[in-house]
């Protein structure tokens, strides 16, 4: 234990002596742990944005989009097996015991102009539901009604972004805005979802009834929906709330059990899982570089110690003859070894904090240090200074002390 503590004596008076080959020495080191910790929370702050983007989408969310069969091998022509339709809607809601809501979702892009200012966006045509479906309140104003629905009333839902553009600080309800040919009023202001998982602006909407999208905006045939969407009554029933659609629209189209159906289902789910799958990827790929930079400061580590036991070769030859044993000049290098390591781990640590604090005010995302990040880091840097340190304080250890001495 006294030799051990002799040799970090040493080795810390050898660090303050040369300050600047320390510092160069560990720097490989300190940009290596820098690398991990900033990976690491940032690696968990977008795992955490993408998961509360996945979650503005709806509660337990489904999509059912329409997919073209084929016929004879090939591909039938654009908009063939389109059948959904909002009966489809309706007969899932009735016979499905995991579904709790479900809305059609016809989507065109359109110009809304009021007084002299005019926005590019997308309209959606669908019905109340859609609003449970997505768990999106209206924060100003209210929705329209079954009335409205009934008798096709040009009444339209706007988003955050939509309200902006459209009328800047002026409030949007009760007020009349045209798209194409015709007036629509501002019944609601959705309350605000901000990006989605893939980038596009949630608040970048307008909402109507079905009847009267497909009456002014798109004209469809009665009862067309371009997908559906709807709400499992919690997480864990999705994936049965999937097969029993599957099942019901199977039986409403005419879809024997073995072919394609004219269908594609979609769950949220499926959305949370392939993120994690690219941002783990992501993770993996940058701690792998960082794991190289750790080895290329470990290998200048190396390459500094071994150096400074030819600078020291005298020093060791006068500490063996008053005494001092192969193992503790052993200690004394490996310990300067790991010094140098850790003190690099812990600059790491404290540059890799401040990209963290930088990162967070850039992203607005929520970044932590994590504790065990910081432990695993200092940890692996200790173990870089052993495995690259033993080389040079074996070296140190095997000189001959009477060949030591006469060293210049």
């Amino acid at each position: 234990m006294r030799a051990f503590l002799d040799g970090i004596r040493l080795a810390f008076r050898a660090v303050v002596r040369n300050p600047m080959r320390a510092s160069l020495t560990v720097l490989g080191i300190l940009i290596g742990v820098a690398a991990v910790v900033t990976v690491t929370a940032l690696g968990s702050g977008a795992r955490e944005h993408v998961s509360q983007q996945i979650q503005n989408i709806g509660s337990n969310f489904i999509v059912v989009f329409p997919q073209s069969v084929q016929a004879s091998g090939a591909r039938g022509a654009q908009g063939a097996g389109m059948r959904l339709t909002e009966d489809d809607g309706r007969a899932i809601i009735r016979e499905s015991t995991s579904i709790v809501a479900i809305a059609p979702a016809v989507r065109s892009a359109v110009q809304a102009v009021y007084g002299d200012q005019n926005w590019a966006t997308q309209a959606i045509g669908t019905t109340l539901s859609y609003l449970v479906v997505r768990n999106w309140p209206v924060e100003r104003g209210s929705a329209w009604d079954v009335h409205d629905e009934l008798t096709k009333s040009k009444v339209v839902i706007v988003g955050v972004t939509v309200a902006q553009h459209l009328f800047g600080t002026e409030d949007p309800v009760g007020r009349t805005i045209r798209i194409g040919r015709y007036p629509f009023r501002v019944v609601g202001v959705l309350a605000s979802k901000g990006e989605a998982p893939f980038g596009l602006d949630q608040d970048d909407i307008m909402l109507m009834p079905s009847t009267s999208f497909r009456a002014r905006i798109l004209h469809t045939p009665p009862g067309f929906a371009g997908a559906l969407v709807a709400s499992a009554t919690a997480p864990d029933t999705t994936d049965r709330a999937v097969r029993q659609i599957e099942a019901i629209l199977r039986q409403r189209h005419h879809i024997e059990a073995g072919r394609d159906p004219d269908f594609t289902i979609r769950t949220q789910k499926e959305f949370a899982d392939l993120q994690n799958r690219i941002y783990g990827i992501l993770t993996d790929l940058l701690i792998f570089v960082a794991a190289i930079s750790l080895i290329v400061g470990g290998i200048g580590v190396m390459n500094i110690m071994l150096v400074s036991v030819t600078e020291r070769t005298r020093e060791v030859g006068i500490r063996m003859a008053i005494g001092a044993r192969q193992g503790d000049i052993r200690t004394q290098f490996l310990v300067e070894a790991v010094a140098l390591s850790v003190l690099g781990g812990v600059a790491g640590v404290g540059l890799g904090a401040l990209a963290i604090v930088a990162l967070q005010a850039m992203l607005e995302w929520h970044m932590a240090l994590s504790p065990l990040a910081i432990a695993i880091s200092i940890a692996v840097s200790g173990a870089t200074g052993v495995a690259f340190g033993f080389i040079p304080a074996r070296r140190a250890a095997g000189l001959d002390p009477i060949d030591a001495l006469r060293h210049e």
